[in-house]
């Protein structure tokens, strides 16, 4: 729901305006990642709904291989509930449903992927085990793991060092650091302790004060493009896709930066949340302009 103001505790706001779009933090990435030009499969686990049939087609219809997306019986697929304020502000809350039925055992059934992937890309709305079941088989198959550890809670820190790249905002930077980052110059700190821990690239996005990549070796900023904003649902998972297609094209972590920054900023200029992906005619656009 689209409002004025996000309501404070005990306060009913009326006048809102009501959307249903697909969403999903795996599948806005997928999307997203497909339609800045990746070849992409997606590994996930859908519900009986009435939705499913045509939630999996628009998967299909952005060029997605999903011949590993399990329905699965008696349960409904995820859902979340999000309130939008006039500032593109929200307030999300998440009933994971079969997306916790992604189990490692199902990773095995889409092992074939193992054998074609460049990139592995993950978040954190499936379960921890099955997280660490994929970075395992990644490091077996030395391919790289990108995960945005979205959203922020616990997982089992003897793995973050086998990350090879961390996508955080400044909450979930803090969260894996184990300190409190309130600006700029504390998630810096926070990148250089999860570096230090072994983690090849770690990813900071600041929303409007752009994003930074820190390795061993430098430290890569960019400023973020002045839009205006009117939701920013699933700006994140944009840039996360967006991101991953410039890395595994080898553009350099400069050019990989802006482009993801790109696509984020033009999706946070429209509603919703897979909806509001763009292209990537529509990202080259955008740079080419700005």
């Amino acid at each position: 729901m689209k409002m004025k103001h996000l309501p404070e505790k005990g306060e009913t706001v009326t006048e809102a305006k009501f959307f249903q779009v697909y969403g999903g933090k795996g599948a806005n990435q997928a999307v997203a990642a497909a339609r800045a030009g990746g070849n992409v499969a997606f590994v996930s686990c859908v519900g009986e709904d009435a939705y499913t049939p045509q939630m999996v087609q628009n998967y299909i219809n952005d060029g997605i291989d999903t011949r590993f997306v399990f329905t699965e019986k008696n349960v409904a697929s995820g859902h979340a509930l999000i309130m939008i304020g006039g500032a593109g502000q929200n307030y999300i809350s998440v009933a994971p449903g079969a997306n916790y039925r992604l189990t490692p055992h199902k990773i095995d059934d889409a092992a074939a992927l193992f054998d074609e992937a460049e990139m592995i890309v993950m978040q954190y709305e499936i379960q921890g085990e099955t997280i660490k079941y994929v970075i395992d088989m990644a490091r077996l198959k030395n391919i790289p793991v990108m995960w945005n550890c979205a959203p922020a809670r616990a997982f089992d820190v003897s793995y973050i060092p086998k990350i090879n790249i961390l996508v955080l905002n400044e909450v979930e930077a803090g969260f894996l650091a184990e300190m409190k980052v309130e600006n700029e110059t504390d998630a810096a700190i926070a990148a250089q302790k999860l570096v230090a821990s072994g983690v090849e690239k770690v990813i900071i996005t600041l929303g409007p004060k752009g994003a930074f990549v820190l390795t061993r070796t430098e430290k890569v900023s960019v400023p973020a493009f002045k839009v205006e904003a009117v939701d920013t649902t699933a700006a994140g998972d944009t840039f996360c896709g967006a991101f991953a297609v410039a890395l595994v094209e080898g553009k350099p972590l400069k050019d990989a930066l802006q482009f993801a920054s790109a696509a984020a900023s033009i999706s946070v200029t429209r509603m919703g949340a897979q909806p509001s992906a763009p292209t990537r005619k529509e990202i080259e656009a955008f740079l080419k302009n700005h």
